[in-house]
């Protein structure tokens, strides 16, 4: 059967499309915890009812004034200290004893396949209650029955050993509930590591038939390591754009804060540890979410061998049985166990704590994916050959920042560059293939469908632009093509206008007709002339700028990285080198502006407007010369 690329949001509940129950395993602190007294009752713990803080703070309205006005002198101290006891205070319920037992009788609100089945959920409450991800689930109803879709609910603050196990008892009660064989799994972040851990002690059972884990924290989570060494350094202008991206917002905001000093929130944030750790530190999650690479060294720091004995067993059997073995069990379970296991996950973006490593803001790729991947501000270098041979397959991402030979399933993995943690589904690319994956049989691996290429760039519709060339497949470049496609990505009936289209190899002229206007959905293919390099295995960058109607910020610009396919490859240390794009502005004799403009917040605004000129100018000397 072939699917259309609109059949997802088109189709109904046709021949074709799996009927068998999805279980939603959602992201961190989803379900909801309540305290069960003596007497049997019930008192909901968590959420917290986020309303309150602001009455809080006011309370102690003169301390926090004091903390605010200490902090512009540097000192955090005391702002940590306010906010700190009260953030301790008001957590109290969700604390842990030193051997990771709860504190208090805790409990989800809503536990087993019953209660948490979404059609029992909204007939008692009509209203979304207890169900996650309802953009998702929306779609999924278009090919099954509300009836048919489960939300797994677990106490998270227990390790992923704990949380499988649960997950697993969860599943044999949905199989007699409702007289199955299998059941599909649909799974985000943490639900991605309680997942892959699910499936590494349980596959075995073949209890799941396909199982789409979208950023996926299988391998840990840095934040935790970047709070646990108390050295969070908030990345403010990938903040912005992480906000953007999660609101849609089509203005771009986030280079107008580029000079802005937020220093004092690090200071504050990290002052502010110790108060939190008393409330997280003995949390088995939390220490599964540590990296193994730095996991003994923060035992070291925070637990005591004898006191914590409990929670190290756990969590040592976690980063020492468990994660070790993702490469292989999820391979057996796609290659001996019948299942259809795949991950989706965000590539090149900067960890908004400070992690080194690149991911999706929050998740390191490499930790949702097991590939090997470069740090921030750093790419494989040209030449670099992939690890493993994969049959012949070319595994490099485009930016030549990962290395898909090396992950947990190479063949089963979609890499997406600039996709956001949590915002799959504002991506037509990711919408369309998770439910492809989580909801059919179509697509084995990731050369089942040529529409959904291993490497993607996101199109969320905040990037306003999306671009490929024409003949070689997405994010690659050769001698076969003949003109980059540009589309417009907006959703709000904004007409754009290309205003320039520019690339770092010397002698290639994209031809932009003057006022190139693009309506909403619309492309554009834009001819290039030039010499392209007979290399292979080699990064290129290219720019669109654009302006946008009715648009808040007067220019725009997205720069995507694609890689040179066209000849021999060249010889290289396999160091990884600097991944900084060099704009026009860059090259330019105004260099010795550089650190004046970064200082002003000016920069990103004045190498926009440069490269527009460079381009206009350009191609009137180009056309003089003819």
């Amino acid at each position: 059967m072939v699917i259309s690329a609109a059949g997802v949001s088109a189709a109904g509940k046709d021949d074709g499309w799996s009927k068998l129950p999805v279980v939603l395993v959602c992201g961190y602190a989803g379900p909801q915890l309540a305290e069960v007294d003596e007497q049997g009752n019930e008192t909901q713990v968590w959420y917290p009812d986020f309303d309150e803080i602001p009455q809080i703070l006011l309370s102690r309205i003169a301390e926090v004034g004091i903390g605010l006005g200490a902090s512009v002198f540097g000192s955090a101290d005391y702002l940590a200290k306010v906010v700190g006891e009260e953030a301790e205070k008001y957590l109290e319920k969700v604390k842990c004893n030193d051997d990771g037992s709860s504190t208090y009788n805790l409990k989800p609100v809503r536990v087993g396949a019953e209660e948490t089945n979404s059609q029992v959920l909204f007939d008692e409450f009509g209203d979304g209650s207890f169900q996650y991800e309802p953009d998702i689930t929306g779609d999924m109803m278009k090919h099954i029955s509300r009836s048919q879709i489960y939300n797994f609910t677990c106490d998270w603050r227990n390790g992923a050993v704990q949380c499988a196990t649960d997950l697993d008892e969860y599943i044999q009660q949905i199989k007699e509930r409702d007289g199955c064989d299998r059941v599909n799994i649909f799974c985000l972040s943490h639900g991605g590591q309680v997942t892959s851990t699910y499936l590494t002690l349980f596959g075995y059972k073949q209890d799941v038939k396909n199982a789409c884990m979208t950023v996926p924290a299988a391998g840990g989570a840095g934040i935790v390591y970047d709070l646990l060494t108390e050295t969070v350094k908030f990345d403010e202008y990938n903040l912005v754009n992480f906000i953007e991206h999660g609101t849609i917002t089509e203005d771009d905001y986030h280079w107008l804060v580029e000079a802005q000093q937020f220093g004092f929130l690090d200071k504050v944030i990290n002052k502010l540890i110790p108060y939190l750790y008393r409330v997280v530190g003995h949390w088995g999650s939390i220490w599964d979410f540590c990296p193994s690479s730095v996991y003994e060294e923060m035992k070291e720091k925070w637990l005591d061998p004898v006191k914590n004995a409990a929670i190290i067993e756990k969590s040592d059997y976690m980063h020492y049985s468990v994660m070790p073995q993702l490469w292989t069990s999820l391979q057996k379970c796609n290659d001996e166990y019948g299942m259809n296991v795949s991950i989706v996950a965000g590539t090149d973006l900067t960890m908004t704590t400070g992690w080194a490593s690149q991911g999706d803001g929050i998740i390191c790729t490499a930790f949702s994916t097991g590939a090997d991947c470069t740090d921030v501000g750093e790419r494989f270098p040209d030449g670099y050959v992939q690890k493993n041979p994969c049959d012949g397959h070319y595994k490099l991402s485009p930016a030549m920042t990962v290395d898909a030979s090396t992950a947990y399933l190479p063949d089963n993995t979609w890499f997406v560059s600039g996709l956001f943690h949590g915002m799959t589904f504002w991506d037509s690319f990711t919408r369309e293939l998770i439910q492809l994956l989580t909801l059919t049989d179509e697509i084995k691996d990731v050369y089942s469908d040529e529409r959904f290429p291993q490497f993607h760039t996101s199109s969320n519709p905040s990037y306003t632009v999306w671009a490929a060339f024409d003949r070689s497949g997405e994010g690659y470049l050769s001698d076969d093509d003949t003109c980059l496609t540009v589309r417009n990505l907006t959703q709000q009936g904004r007409d754009l206008l290309i205003k320039a289209v520019v690339c770092d190899i010397p002698g290639i002229h994209f031809d932009v007709k003057p006022f190139t206007e693009l309506k909403q959905g619309e492309s554009v293919d834009i001819p290039f002339t030039g010499e392209l390099p007979q290399k292979s295995n080699c990064r290129v960058n290219v720019t669109v700028s654009y302006t946008a109607k009715d648009s808040l910020t007067p220019l725009g610009e997205r720069t995507l990285a694609f890689t040179l396919r066209n000849g021999e490859i060249p010889e290289t240390d396999g160091a990884t080198v600097s991944s900084a794009v060099k704009t026009p502005f860059d090259s330019s004799l105004f260099g010795f502006t550089d650190t004046f403009l970064k200082k002003a917040g000016l920069y990103g605004f004045v190498s926009m407007v440069y490269t527009v000129l460079y381009y206009v100018f350009e191609s009137f000397q180009r056309l003089i010369i003819k």
